[in-house]
């Protein structure tokens, strides 16, 4: 069978969570005969030609057909926010590549700097097509769910005012960005709805209120065109449904890991000294590193080292942050770079906990079932993505999401009680494996085509 994935980046430039997942897919399915290609976003310059923006490049043996987008007007398109999920240019690429390839199935893995006017494309070529969210970005133009003063965002208001309120006060410098602070949701939401209402004389970034406020109602139609939705969690399902999506659309299947058995087999006895401590994630302020070395600091000096995974140059200005707040603790914290994901099972030995100190939503980070393959505990913010796999004072420890003193005394407790990290590891939840969660996706293609 002819198989199309798309995901907003991938390998080898990007390898976050949702980047692993594809590719582990795309490998499992390989493996069983299928032939896999991939359409993939990347971020380019806002330069370059838009004859020039496509390409193609082979990956581990995996063919992967790529638009270089950028944040700048192309084929005819003047909205910055519109090009991110309704790219006219990438879906005329996606027509293409659908003509080119004659896949027998699309599945979506993201669909940011794409668009989600693929979807109609595929289902008007009767391509059955499928999507997995890894993240809320149909919902949110973020993807997630965070507003700009770190609260948690329960999704667009009305006419989205919400999200005209973010953009104005992430985009907007002087005493525009100033006010934009000040402006009440409500108002922003009337300002929306007298513009779709084209009631409104012109006005700069007119055309970025109009794109805000008609997004969820463009994605949510769209995604309803799909053959079948795979909800990696409750509270994504739920988070779908209450926004427009059909339920009978969705089936929930938690996502599948590669499992490295070579690695660890048993549940671990005890811990070491110092206690060793680990973050493996993107080093972004969404996924919370600063307040697990504000943590760390508090702990007593000399009973635990920090060991901290992630790339340093995807945002440069929050690592400078990190290695700032990190600076009084040289010997004791240490930024490890990346590494392959094969490599996972063995970073995680080395390590007697693993934190995910996360401050959005989250969406069951792969991490987090790599940690419980390899019977590593885990302590992490309480949010229902986490604590779906992650069950306080079972298989791992929670805490209030941002609260530094409660997870500096998860750790400590980890550091001071007997027993406790052995007691953890023993209740591992032993995670889906990929190929499993490819029979599944199988199953759902196979029942909605």
């Amino acid at each position: 069978m002819k198989i199309l994935l798309t995901v907003h980046q991938f390998f080898p430039d990007y390898g976050a969570g949702t980047e692993v997942l594809t590719l582990s897919v795309a490998r499992e399915l390989t493996a069983r005969g299928h032939q896999v290609h991939v359409l993939t976003g990347h971020p380019s310059d806002r330069e370059t030609k838009e004859e020039d923006r496509f390409d193609e490049y082979e990956y581990e043996g995996i063919h992967v057909y790529r638009f270089h987008h950028a944040y700048t007007p192309m084929s005819g398109q003047t909205s910055m926010v519109e090009l991110s999920y309704d790219n006219r240019l990438a879906a005329k690429y996606f027509e293409q590549v659908l003509a080119i390839f004659k896949p027998e199935v699309v599945h979506f893995f993201h669909l940011n700097r794409l668009g989600t006017g693929l979807i109609e494309l595929a289902v008007r070529a009767r391509i059955p097509a499928f999507m997995t969210p890894t993240d809320f970005w149909a919902i949110c133009p973020t993807g997630q769910l965070v507003l700009c003063n770190g609260r948690l965002c329960q999704g667009p208001s009305a006419y989205a005012g919400n999200c005209v309120k973010h953009f104005a006060e992430t985009t907007q410098k002087g005493l525009t960005g100033s006010l934009a602070k000040w402006l009440p949701s409500s108002l922003a939401a009337l300002l929306a709805r007298l513009t779709q209402a084209e009631l409104m004389p012109l006005y700069p970034h007119r055309v970025e209120v109009q794109a805000l406020s008609s997004r969820l109602q463009i994605n949510i139609a769209r995604l309803n065109q799909l053959n079948g939705i795979v909800a990696p969690n409750r509270f994504m399902t739920e988070k779908l449904v209450q926004h427009g999506i059909s339920p009978q659309l969705i089936t929930q299947s938690a996502f599948g890991i590669n499992v490295d058995r070579n690695v660890a087999t048993a549940p671990r006895q005890s811990c070491r000294q110092p206690f060793r401590i680990g973050y493996i994630g993107t080093l972004a302020p969404h996924k919370g590193c600063h307040i697990l070395i504000d943590a760390f600091k508090a702990l007593p000096f000399g009973r635990a080292i920090l060991k901290i995974y992630g790339n340093t140059e995807d945002f440069p200005e929050y690592s400078n942050k990190l290695q700032q707040l990190a600076s009084t603790q040289q010997n004791a914290i240490e930024f490890c770079g990346t590494f392959h994901n094969s490599k996972i099972g063995e970073v995680l030995a080395d390590l007697d906990v693993l934190v995910v100190p996360s401050l959005w939503y989250e969406n069951t980070p792969l991490v987090v079932y790599s940690a419980q393959a390899e019977y590593c505990p885990v302590i992490a913010s309480d949010f229902p993505g986490i604590s779906e796999v992650i069950r306080d004072e079972v298989n791992g420890l929670l805490f209030e999401a941002g609260n530094r003193k409660a997870l500096a005394k998860q750790l400590l407790r980890l550091i001071d009680e007997p027993g406790l990290t052995g007691q953890l590891s023993a209740h591992a939840q032993q995670p889906k494996s990929t190929a499993l969660y490819v029979d599944e996706i199988l199953r759902i293609w196979g029942k909605r085509e």
